[in-house]
């Protein structure tokens, strides 16, 4: 009886259930093996969760939790949700959230911009980003002193350099610098619709304020590097990372990667007749065709 009240008080003072004191792992080694795995993993990307890690691992992720949960592991960057001020004291521009209205099933047809500010000795760098909402790509960027028109603007002239044409819908908060005039007047020579979140609804443009989070984890300070081209270079080797090679949670790949294998599809789709398929399913026989 003594016995037992000692181990409910040890479990107690450990703040776990007394079960888990007679608890002994079945799988022991192979959790030993995977726990180095894991931690590879986290070396590498340090602001991995236990989804992301069991994508990169191609295990099942609840196993890959309990794993982390067993030995303590957990990513070396945890996220925040820092606060953005809003634009105060304009009416509302009264352009419509289009993007609530549509699930787009391709590239280019909905696209996303945002830009966020990083400090830098007293005063503050910008950066702006176009994101692909189908793909969660970004697809074009742009750094600068200053948040101008000419900031997001420069962002949306690369992303139509890159992917090589304009979405149909453009999407951004009530900023300034998107309803400059300017801007409205490049979407439509382009023929593209502007969309824009509720005045005050930041959420509204969740795609770029959830990749705005994680990436400036991810960056880190800017105190850390020596001079502005050290941090602008940062900042287009973390833009590589989160396209080509960090697992997003919603795709379960690189949004590179994904979009690879979308346009693989589409290709296919278009070039191969079905007397080819035929063949390539069933190789021992053939068909006549007219």
């Amino acid at each position: 009886m003594a016995l037992s009240g000692n181990k409910s008080a040890l479990a107690r003072k450990l703040g776990i259930c007394r079960q888990s004191l007679y608890y002994h792992p079945k799988k022991p080694k192979e959790d030993e093996a995977i726990k180095v795995r894991i931690q590879a993993v986290l070396a590498e990307h340090a602001a991995y969760g236990h989804r992301r890690v069991a994508g990169e691992l191609e295990f099942n992720h609840k196993r890959i939790a309990r794993i982390m949960k067993l030995f303590g592991l957990r990513p070396r960057l945890m996220r925040g949700r820092p606060a953005k001020a809003n634009d105060r004291g304009r009416p509302p521009t009264g352009i419509p959230n289009l993007a609530k209205t549509i699930c787009p099933i391709a590239p280019n047809v909905l696209w996303a911009g945002d830009f966020t500010y990083l400090p830098w000795e007293g005063s503050f760098v910008y950066l702006a980003t176009v994101i692909d909402v189908y793909t969660r790509e970004i697809v074009g960027w742009h750094v600068g002193l200053r948040h101008t028109t000419d900031l997001v603007i420069q962002a949306f002239l690369d992303a139509y350099r890159r992917t090589g044409s304009a979405p149909q819908i453009f999407h951004s908060d009530q900023g300034s610098e998107y309803v400059s005039g300017q801007y409205e007047k490049l979407l439509e020579n382009l023929s593209v619709k502007a969309s824009q979140s509720s005045k005050g609804s930041p959420w509204q443009n969740g795609y770029q304020e959830s990749f705005y989070n994680q990436f400036k984890l991810e960056l880190g300070h800017p105190k850390c590097y020596d001079d502005l081209g050290q941090l602008v270079e940062a900042i287009a080797q973390q833009l590589r990372y989160y396209n080509t090679r960090r697992i997003h949670s919603a795709l379960k790949m690189p949004p590179a990667l994904f979009r690879a294998k979308q346009e693989y599809k589409k290709t296919t789709r278009k070039v191969a007749p079905q007397s080819l398929i035929y063949k390539l399913i069933n190789p021992s026989k053939t068909r006549n065709t007219v």
